[in-house]
C-alpha cells in the first residue's frame, strides 16, 4: 500500500508513477462529493468515479490496470471532502 500525496484544495493533477504504470490522477470537487479520474499509459482507466470512504475506486480490473485506489479516513468513517485531503483523508494505492 502506498499513500498518494494529496493537498487540501478543491481541485487538483497529479502524475506519479505506480506499478510501472504512468498515473496522471486528478481530484477534483462538485457539488455532489469529491471525484477521481485516472490516466494510465495514456488510456482513460476511469472518470468522474465519485470518492467514498473505504471503496475501490476503479473495480474493473478488465480496465488492464494494475492496483486499485481507494480514500481512507483515518479519523472515522466520513466520505472524502478536499478540506481534508492529505491529512483526515488519505488517498491509497493497493
Amino acid at each position: 500500500m502506498q499513500i498518494i500525496p494529496l493537498r487540501p484544495e478543491p481541485s487538483q493533477n497529479l502524475s506519479i508513477v505506480l506499478g510501472g504504470q504512468n498515473c496522471d490522477i486528478s481530484v477534483y470537487t462538485l457539488s455532489t462529493g469529491l471525484y477521481f479520474d485516472l490516466m494510465s499509459n495514456g488510456e482513460q482507466i476511469c472518470s468522474t468515479r465519485l470518492c467514498v470512504n473505504g471503496v475501490d475506486i476503479i473495480r474493473n480490473k478488465s480496465a488492464g490496470f494494475i492496483g486499485d485506489f481507494a480514500f481512507i479516513d483515518v479519523v472515522g468513517m466520513d466520505n472524502p471532502n478536499y478540506t481534508g485531503l492529505g491529512t483526515r483523508y488519505v488517498l491509497v494505492y493497493q
